[in-house]
Order: C-alpha cells, then structure tokens, then sequence
C-alpha cells in the first residue's frame, strides 16, 4: 500500500465522496519531482483524478474557481475539495488529440462562457502576462534582473524593453475587459478534449484577471494567421471582431511573447542561453514549434526546452515589433 493510499486525507476523501475506505487502483501521474502530486485513481469501477497539492498556493481561492467552472460544466465535475487538507478528487478525463483547426472553433467559445461567470477571487500573485502591466515592487525587480541578464544582446534588450514600455502606455486595464480567468493556457494540457467536450483543468493559477490574457495565449498556440486569428475572434466575440478587439488581443499576444521570452530565458544557465541565441536559425520556427508544442510532442521539461521556449518566443517577437501593424495597434488602443 503507498504513502498515498495510507494517508489519513485520502482516507477522508474518499468515505465523504464514494462511502468505501480503499482504492481499487491507483496509478501515479505526477510530472516530475517538486509538482503538485497527481493520481489516477479507481473506485467503484469508475476512474477518478486524485491531486495533492503540495506547492504554496491559496487552496481557497483555487478550489473556488475550480467549483465554479465545474458547476457551469467547464471543469470536470468535483467528488470532494479540502482546502485544509490540500486534496481534491474530480472526474477523470479520457484525453483525445483536438486538431488546431477544431480548437480555434471550441476553445473561444468555452473561454467566452468561462469570462461570463461571477467574478473569481483577486489573487496575491500574477504569472501571467499581465504581471508586466502591473506596476510594483516585484515587476521593478525582475525588469532590472532581465536587463542586467544579458540572456539577448544588449541592443535587443532595449528594444525589448522600449516596445514594453510603449505597450504599457496605452494598454489599460479596463474593468469591463476584466472576467474570471484561468491564467494558465498557455500549457495544452490543461485543456482536455474528450472527444466531445473540452474541458479546463489545474485552476491553481485562477483569478480575476483581462479576458485577453487567456485569450492571447491560446491564440499564440493555435492561430497562426490573420484568417485564424478572426475565426478564434469571431467564436469568442459571437460575430466580427472590431478593431479595438483585434488591436487588444495583438497587444497582448506580443506582450505574451515578452513576458515568456523574459521569463523562460532567465531560467537558463549562460551557456545554455549562449547556445540557443548563437543557433538562431537552428531554431525551430515558431509556427512549427507551437504546433508541436499543442501536440504535446515538445513540452517544457529541462532547461534546454526551457530556454528554446524561450528563444522562440524572442524570435517571433523581434518578427513583429518591427513590423507597422504593431504601432497600428498601439495607436488603436491608444484612443480606446
């Protein structure tokens, strides 16, 4: 019998959800050492998701909005949630591949039902893009890190960071784009098709958050194109995107793309990050990277992928802010 099955927690979880006392089976699905714990569990003949979470976090606030979406059919359904005890147990999702094509259909439309529920908690951290448009104490300390990093060249930095700022200039955070968020999507695993539905899971990042947050991310995965980016629009907005709309969401897509080329490249040693940037053109391209990255052929494990993250990132944004469409939006969200 595992430490798991052992623990008294577990034992509770499963008299007040299903009134047995021991798992037919278990299967460990934890990703790698330091991730929150997570099992394939079996009871009553049925499969269920059994996850411990072992990181710091607002268990409250996470179990809030994991409920909420679960309740408007958006997460899987929820057998039990203990904050106290940092243990949830929820229905288990058989995942199938979803086709890109698919996605850009399915997934605005279940992001447009998920920004209209009730308003999620505030939360006392942001690891999302946003994090680079709120002022404070924590964003001055990792600019002035990023900048002293020299992970890019010098004069790549400081246009880098001079596009940043213009970003921020005219980007405000306007409380009628603002909507309970996942803030996480920019993994593909944490949505599951199941053949028929989609589902949104791991909502330990969740908060009150832009809509355009979510809503850039995915696109970064998924639309790769004009044509994509206004089919993904048109699902989310229900008709046309305006040009305010459109403007919005390609501020925030390059805002995405700065904040995981920072992010991501900081996490590599020197030599890795030397590597990478001396191997441009080794790099994948980006359109081709994040189509592998949504068939979950690459992934983020080890520093190496890390810093290619990274990379790519850093390479589609140095593409765009050169390019007129990117003042173009700055001048449309300028005027609102």
């Amino acid at each position: 019998m595992s430490d798991v099955e052992k623990s008294l927690a577990v034992t509770r979880a499963l008299n007040e959800a299903f009134g047995v006392s021991e798992l037919e089976d278990i299967c460990d699905l934890t990703e790698r050492p330091g991730s929150n714990r997570v099992f394939r569990i079996v009871v009553r003949g049925a499969p269920y998701l059994l996850r411990i979470n072992t990181r710091r976090g607002d268990m409250a606030r996470h179990f809030t909005c994991m409920q909420a979406a679960a309740d408007a059919g958006l997460a899987p359904l929820v057998r039990y949630a203990n904050a106290e005890d940092r243990l949830s147990i929820t229905d288990f999702v058989v995942a199938v591949p979803l086709p890109s094509a698919e996605a850009l259909v399915r997934i605005p439309r279940v992001l447009r039902r998920l920004h209209a529920l009730p308003r999620f908690p505030d939360a006392p951290f942001n690891t999302t893009c946003t994090f680079l448009l709120n002022n404070g104490p924590m964003l001055d300390g990792f600019l002035k890190k990023f900048r002293a990093s020299k992970v890019l060249p010098g004069n790549d930095i400081e246009e880098l960071l001079a596009r940043y700022q213009q970003v921020v200039a005219v980007y405000s955070h306007e409380d009628v784009e603002m909507a309970p968020s996942h803030n996480d999507l920019f993994k593909p695993d944490n949505m599951l098709f199941d053949g028929d539905r989609l589902w949104l899971v791991d909502w330990e990042a969740a908060f009150q958050n832009d809509r355009y947050a979510d809503l850039a991310v995915v696109a970064n995965m998924i639309a790769r194109n004009e044509r994509e980016e206004e089919v993904f629009l048109r699902e989310y907005f229900g008709g046309a995107p305006d040009g305010y709309q459109r403007a919005r969401l390609y501020l925030m897509r390059q805002t995405a793309h700065m904040f995981y080329a920072m992010a991501f490249l900081s996490m590599g040693s020197e030599s890795a990050v030397d590597a990478a940037l001396k191997l441009v053109n080794g790099l994948p391209a980006y359109d081709d990277y994040q189509r592998r990255f949504w068939q979950r052929e690459v992934g983020l494990a080890g520093e190496e992928a890390k810093v290619v993250y990274g990379s790519v990132h850093w390479q589609r944004l140095a593409e765009n802010m050169r390019q007129a469409c990117f003042d173009q939006a700055l001048r449309i969200v300028s005027r609102g």
